[in-house]
């Protein structure tokens, strides 16, 4: 469902992104680790056609992103680190403004949105401007919209971030759900509890370069050792200059 090959972007003499080639199969849930600056952030621009790339291809359900932007946009949904959304509109003229832009019928939209206002706890406030949301109840919102239009592939960063944890069980539930039905979940997260209970696989990325990639149990392999993803990351990522930073608090 995802195919990137040879993808690369450069910002001046920064190579944010270096040659990076991967394969996402429908209905996997695929976790994208990395440090800060990574290139992690870059890679789901590069995806959804919000950069273009240096060099390389993304392609999205068999559609390049930068030959067809239209047409591959119709089928990926985003959820960003941080949700864009227009204040001035209520929650309910949000996701009528988002179904309209994907077209969806007025027969889906009338059933969906008071279904997705309910679900995530937002029907008290559907008619409330968005300004007045909270950061969880905006992230909440744009999860919603996201899922008005039944995308082929959600590509997430960091999609938890603000909300509580009613709010996250609400939306894990939902994206292993979604990848039962067939959906593709890209997954930028720093929370590596989520990723090693909820992704079928794992890519490390360091330095614009995917490093590592499998499942918990083969990066564990990897590593030689047990422990949890967090020892995991940590180990490949640079334990050791973690535990050179852990002696500034002894």
């Amino acid at each position: 469902m995802i195919k990137i090959i040879n993808l690369s972007k450069r910002y001046g003499k920064l190579q944010a992104l270096d040659n990076l080639n991967l394969e996402i199969s429908p209905g996997e849930i695929f976790g994208f680790l990395g440090p800060n600056g990574a290139g992690k952030t870059t890679t789901v621009k590069l995806l959804c056609g919000l950069l273009k790339p240096t060099s390389g291809q993304a392609i999205v359900g068999g559609i390049d992103i930068q030959q067809q932007p239209e047409e591959a946009k119709k089928i990926i949904g985003l959820v960003p680190d941080f949700p864009f959304v227009y204040k001035k509109l209520t929650g309910h003229e949000f996701l009528r403004f988002i179904g309209d832009l994907y077209d969806v019928s007025e027969e889906d939209i009338a059933n969906k949105i008071p279904k997705y206002l309910e679900m995530f706890e937002l029907a008290s406030w559907a008619n409330e401007l968005i300004e007045n949301y909270s950061r969880g109840m905006q992230q909440k919102l744009v999860m919603a919209s996201v899922l008005l239009h039944e995308p082929k592939v959600i590509i997430l960063d960091e999609p938890l971030v603000g909300l509580d944890p009613k709010g996250s069980r609400v939306m894990k539930e939902i994206f292993v759900n979604l990848s039962k039905r067939g959906t593709t979940i890209f997954m930028c997260t720093h929370t590596l509890e989520i990723a090693d209970h909820m992704c079928n696989r794992i890519g490390i990325i360091q330095g614009g370069k995917l490093t590592n990639l499998g499942t918990t149990n083969e990066l564990r392999q990897q590593v030689k050792q047990g422990g949890n993803l967090e020892d995991i990351f940590l180990q490949l990522t640079g334990g050791s200059e973690y535990a050179d930073l852990l002696k500034y608090l002894e």
